[in-house]
Parts: structure tokens; C-alpha cells; sequence
């Protein structure tokens, strides 16, 4: 029996019958039980009582459309049927996030809305032009709380294919997202040639006004130039002078996939396609030596929120959580053989639930690859007559890429012969844009990218989940910066004046948990495992989170309406105790859609109080992203930002643990020139044609 015809069944006789499915995922089991099921827990020195019996559960979200209230329900698999275990009616103003769906739903309703159609008609723009991208409504508390909405930022699309984000509107249609009416239109002020707003304050206008007459401008007709990114359409011609490069295993990919267990060289982990996030990676060990090491239980993208800096209504509510409100998985891209990804690739479907009930499968959602990154070690002995020695570094790569609206996220983790953990993100797509009235300056809140387009500065913040396990599930953190000695220069501490230390602490408690980035300190974390010691220096084993140049921290005043909201992204880590009953999961709460504070059950409120967090059980929170000051090289598409997170081994291992890793020439690699290496004869140390010598 499916997942939604169990709950059918169930809930009908309760009198619900009107169902619009929103989300549905796994409910996780417990960490200990996963753990000594899979006999992690014996190789720590902690055994079970007994053996688990890990039941596998599901977790679904649904509106009842006759009341719009929210429904939860968990549902356990017993023998081959679902059965609803627990049923829960959620607060009126809680809201799960935002489908696919709705979103073209959106796109549909303004094309229908004779407002919004008179109001197009206005500047020139008719139905069939008109396009709508839909975000959450962020903070509005002009609206009743239960009611579910989205605010749609307008666009004119002249022919087929077109950029349609050349050709924005000057209006915002408020659309409830269950019934699709449009309950309510804003105009955005503008900006005079000083600066100056047509309105004498950024607080929003009341519903009850007459919104344009209040903004104090005259209406802006949309630009009409085109500005094409497709090949065919940009009258561009493509370059001629690039020749292929492939990317080949003749013998076929090093890595070995049994269904979500995915192995590569000494690496094993479990692969899964989450609606939320994406990608989930758990219970990653590592073969050392025969000893296989539990590292980290979970590593996902938990959270992310992109707050713009424009303060004039509406503009001050377009702060869209990207993870919580939309889900980076539910908006995943079906992936292209050859293009997204280059070599021998193997891919993982992702599915995720509809609103009639119904699976909405992605076929080509993640992918998996190996690829060179260059150089892993090297070393030449300068001296006549000595040896030279180079490896090069190959890397699994899991990745996968998601379009949300205007922008495209694709991110990353890197597993390394070195026993290194990336994680990275790449940031394109195409940037939210406003239009401008001739003559009117973008200052001090945006960039003109293009004539009357202005990209507003806006920033992309991201949460890293992080659950360690390394070398077992208790750890502790340790911050570490790097000072210069205190000691003068000419004292008889630090006589030359060059001294510097690693000042080192622990992280004690749950309120000493939110930790911001210092770069003059070059400020680091350390996750440890203080029952195991390197057997040379003697510190703990652990894994070093090496953050340098990706920490970011919100802009907004705290108090603000996204700082009420992504309290995660006013600190560069977050530390918290995980409870395995209720795993510590959503940095911005379970339901972010529309909350008007920062939940109880999310970070801010975790990182509260006297509770331990020495030898415990943890969870950490990375936040990284970028500080985005568009430029016209930004437009119409975006080259990639990048960012990355790596995680290294820090006195986990007793020496290199890629000394094993072998060096091989290429015998596919060539001279571009042969005849300009004809006359060499062998020079410095290194030169022999070998990469090993």
C-alpha cells in the first residue's frame, strides 16, 4: 500500500478528504541503533545491550484544502503496508514548505488575475507575456498568519525561450497559495537622482490604501532590449579555436555502488537524495590499515537563506530560505550525460511526493565521478644525483544541482586519498533583478547591470550540517587561534621577535556554542575524540573544519525581520548536543515558511544554557557564504562563485595516509609540441620523463 493511500484511508474516517501532499521523507532512526547495526559502535569500545531492530518510518506533510490547516503524519512499514501511527493537526500559522507545484501554479494564476492583467496592460505587457516568479511571502505581518501566501515578482517574456528576467515589472501580486487568489498588489517605491526614496519611510503601506498613489511614483514601463544567455539566441558566434578534451576510463570507474552504499578507494559511506537537501551522506568510514574508522554519521546542507539589501517595501521581504522554504532536492535539476559532469558517471534517481499522493521521480538527480585534482604530494631532492618522487591526487566527486527561480546551486563533496572531506558550492544562474525608471540610480542598495536593471546587493548564506563520529560519537570541539607571542622582541622569551602560538580551548558548554570566524586570528575548529590519542604527539584524534576565507555572517541588524528568522547566519559555527530521540536537524526550525521569529526548536535556543558539550554527542553548524555585489559581468547569466569547506584529519592518522596511493605517467598525456623539446638534455633534479626517479 502506498504512503498517501494509507493515510487516505486512515483520515477519512476522521472526516478529512480533501488532500494537497506537500512534503514526505524518512524518518530517521536512532543513531546508536544505526551504529551497532552496522557494527560501528564495537569498533569504539561501546556495545549494544542488544541488537537494534531499526524500524523503518515516514514522515509526511499535507493540507487539508477545506480549512488550509496543516496535517503531520507518521507512518510506520509493517510487513509490505504503511500504517499511520501518529496524526497531528499543526498550529494554523505553521506552513511546510513550498512545492514545485505551486510554484507554476503561481506562474498560471497571475496570467488569469483580471488586476494584475489590467496592470500590465498599463506598461505595454499582455497575459501571454506575463511571467511570474513565486518566492514566500519572507515577513509580512500585514497578513493573518494562517493564511498561506507567495509573493510573485513579475517579468515579461516577449517571444519563446527569451531571458525573460531582461523585462522586469513594477508590481508585486500577494497570491494565497491554496486557492490562488490574488489577495493583494504592492508597488515598490524608486529612487530620485539623490538617492532618495518617492516615499517618506520604508515602513510598508496598510492593505487598506491605495498602494500605487502611496508609493509616489509614476508607473515604470519594463525595458524591451533583449539579453540573451541560450547559444542560439544571443547572435554571438562560438568560439573555434577550443578542441576537445575527454575525460576516459577504459577500464571502467574505481568506485563501487550497492544501491545507496557507495565505496572508493579506502572511503564507504551511504548516498541518499533527500527533498530538502539534496544530498545526504551518512555513516562515512574510513579503511585504515584494516581498522575501519567511523568519521562522520551525517554531512547535508541544511539550511540557507539569501537576504537582499534593498529596505524599501516589498523589497525588504525578499529573503528566500532556500533549503526550508523550497528544498533544494524537490527543485533538483535531471542531469546531463556529458555536461553536467564529465567521465564514467554514475547517477541516483531522487523522488519526492506530489500533491496528488503520486511519487515525482528525478531521474539523473546525483551524481557520482571521479576526477584529477592535480598534484597530491611531491618531493625532489635537490641534490646531484637525487630522486624525485610525485603522486597525483584523484577524488570522488558526489554532486548534484538545483534551480531555484532565477538562481542555480550546484554543490559538491569531495572525498580525497588523503583522507579529506570538501564540500563546495558553485553559485550561477541569473540574478534577481528590478527595474529601474529612466534616469534613476540603484544607490545605495544595487547594481546597474544592464540600462533601467538593477541587481540589488544581496548576500547567500549557507548551513553545513556536520554530526561527527569521529573515531565514535562522543567528541569535543577546540578552537584554535594562531597569535603572536606576547613577548617583545629583544626579551628573553622571544629575543629574535618571531615567536607565534596556537592558542587552544575547549568548547564547554551549550551556551559557548555560537562561535564567529577571526581572520587576523586565523581562527580554526577542531572536532576530537579524547579517548584516542595519536601515538607520537599524543593529542586526540580529530578532524580539522578548514573554514579559512568562506565564513560569513549576516549583514542585517539582528533584530531585523531576517534576523528573527536565520538567527544561523549571525554566527560562523554553531555547536549543539544532538538528541537521537529528536535529532537536532533544522538550524532555521522544522517549519520555516513564513515564521516570524526564530522557532524553539532551532539553533539559536540550542545554544542556550549550562548543558555540556565535552565528550558528548554533537552536531555543528558551518555557516559560509558570500557577500554578492553584482557587476555587469554578472549578466544576463552568471559565471560561477565558489566556495568550499574542507575537512582534514588532524592526528587521526599515524603518518601520510596517501603513501600507498600509486604513481603512474600518463601514457595518454603528449607533447602540444613536440619539436620544441627536441634538443633537451636532462637538467634540474625531476626531468627524467618518470614520476618517479
Amino acid at each position: 500500500m502506498t504512503i498517501s493511500r494509507a493515510i487516505r484511508i486512515a483520515l477519512v474516517q476522521k472526516g478529512v478528504n480533501a488532500f494537497k501532499f506537500m512534503c514526505c521523507s524518512l524518518v530517521l532512526p536512532k543513531k546508536s541503533d544505526v551504529l551497532s547495526a552496522l557494527g560501528m559502535m564495537s569498533t569504539t569500545g561501546i556495545l549494544p545491550k542488544s541488537p537494534p531492530k531499526i524500524q523503518r518510518c515516514a514522515e509526511v506533510d499535507f493540507i487539508n484544502l477545506v480549512d488550509g490547516l496543516t496535517h503531520n503524519v507518521i507512518l510506520a512499514y509493517e510487513g509490505s503496508s504503511w500504517v499511520v501511527e501518529t496524526h497531528t493537526i499543526l498550529p494554523e500559522d505553521v506552513h511546510p514548505q513550498i512545492t514545485p507545484e505551486e510554484l507554476n501554479e503561481a506562474d498560471e494564476a497571475v496570467r488569469r488575475n483580471p488586476d494584475v492583467i489590467k496592470l500590465a496592460a498599463e506598461i505595454g505587457v499582455t497575459p501571454e507575456q506575463l511571467h511570474a516568479d513565486g518566492w514566500s511571502i519572507g515577513y509580512d505581518d500585514r497578513f493573518p498568519a494562517k493564511k498561506r501566501l507567495q509573493q510573485c515578482l513579475l517579468f515579461a517574456r516577449y517571444g519563446e525561450h527569451e531571458n525573460l528576467y531582461a523585462h522586469p515589472l513594477d508590481f508585486f501580486p500577494v497570491l494565497d497559495s491554496n486557492t490562488f487568489e490574488v489577495v493583494h498588489i504592492d508597488f515598490a517605491a524608486n529612487r530620485k537622482s539623490n538617492g532618495s526614496l518617492s516615499v517618506t519611510s520604508t515602513k510598508p503601506a496598510e492593505l487598506g490604501q491605495e498602494n500605487f498613489q502611496v508609493c509616489g511614483r509614476e508607473r515604470i514601463w519594463p525595458p524591451t532590449k533583449a539579453f540573451e544567455y541560450l547559444p542560439d539566441r544571443t547572435n554571438l558566434p562560438p568560439r573555434d579555436d577550443l578542441k576537445p578534451l575527454h575525460i576516459l576510463q577504459p577500464e571502467g570507474p574505481s568506485f563501487k555502488v550497492d544501491g545507496h552504499i557507495v565505496e572508493w578507494q579506502k572511503w564507504k559511506m551511504h548516498v541518499a537524495f533527500s527533498g530538502r537537501e539534496g544530498i545526504a551522506i551518512s555513516t562515512v568510514m574510513y579503511d585504515d590499515g584494516g581498522n575501519t574508522r567511523p568519521l562522520f554519521y551525517r554531512l547535508s546542507l541544511a539550511e540557507m537563506v539569501v537576504p537582499y539589501a534593498e529596505t524599501a517595501p516589498p523589497h525588504a521581504r525578499k529573503f528566500a530560505f532556500d533549503v526550508g522554504e523550497y528544498g533544494m532536492g524537490t527543485q533538483g535539476n535531471d542531469l546531463s550525460l556529458g555536461c553536467d559532469c564529465l567521465g564514467t558517471i554514475h547517477y541516483m534517481p531522487g523522488s519526492y511526493i506530489g500533491h496528488s499522493g503520486e511519487p515525482v521521480t528525478i531521474n539523473k538527480a546525483i551524481c557520482i565521478h571521479e576526477e584529477d585534482d592535480g598534484i597530491l604530494w611531491k618531493h625532489t631532492d635537490f641534490r646531484p644525483g637525487g630522486r624525485s618522487h610525485v603522486v597525483r591526487s584523484r577524488r570522488l566527486v558526489i554532486s548534484m544541482v538545483a534551480t531555484v527561480a532565477n538562481y542555480e546551486y550546484a554543490w559538491y563533496y569531495y572525498f580525497g586519498q588523503d583522507g579529506s572531506i570538501s564540500f563546495a558550492i558553485r553559485l550561477t544562474g541569473i540574478l534577481n533583478v528590478y527595474v529601474l525608471a529612466p534616469g534613476e540610480s540603484p544607490a545605495p542598495f544595487g547594481s546597474v547591470v544592464a540600462p533601467q536593471i538593477n541587481a540589488h546587493y544581496h548576500q547567500h548564506i549557507f548551513s553545513f550540517r556536520i554530526d561527527p563520529c569521529i573515531d565514535g560519537p562522543l567528541n569535543t570541539i577546540l578552537e584554535s587561534d594562531i597569535l603572536p607571542l606576547d613577548s617583545p622582541t629583544g626579551s628573553t622569551d622571544n629575543w629574535a621577535g618571531n615567536g607565534f602560538i596556537v592558542d587552544e580551548r575547549v568548547i564547554k558548554t551549550a551556551a559557548e556554542g555560537g562561535r564567529s570566524y577571526d581572520f587576523a586570528k586565523d581562527r580554526r575548529w577542531t572536532i576530537v575524540n579524547r579517548e584516542k590519542k595519536h601515538y607520537a604527539s599524543g593529542k586526540p584524534t580529530g578532524y580539522g573544519l578548514m573554514a579559512r576565507g568562506v565564513c560569513t555572517e549576516l549583514m542585517a541588524k539582528p533584530d531585523s525581520w531576517v534576523g528573527k528568522r536565520a538567527k544561523f547566519a549571525t554566527k560562523s559555527l554553531w555547536v549543539v548536543k544532538d538528541d537521537e530521540s529528536n535529532p537536532r536537524m533544522w538550524p532555521a526550525g522544522k517549519y520555516v515558511p513564513q515564521t516570524r521569529d526564530h522557532p524553539t526548536d532551532s539553533v539559536g535556543n540550542w545554544c542556550s544554557g549550562g548543558e555540556s558539550l565535552e565528550d558528548q554527542d554533537l552536531v555543528l553548524f558551518l555557516t559560509m557564504g558570500i557577500n554578492h555585489v553584482p557587476h555587469p559581468e554578472q549578466w544576463p547569466v552568471m559565471p560561477v562563485e565558489k566556495l568550499e569547506v574542507t575537512l582534514k584529519p588532524v592526528n587521526f592518522f599515524e603518518q601520510n595516509p596517501a603513501l600507498d596511493v600509486p604513481s603512474l605517467p600518463d601514457p595518454k598525456s603528449v607533447l602540444a609540441f613536440p619539436t620544441a623539446h627536441q634538443q633537451e638534455t636532462q637538467g634540474a633534479p625531476g626531468g627524467t620523463g618518470s614520476c618517479c626517479s
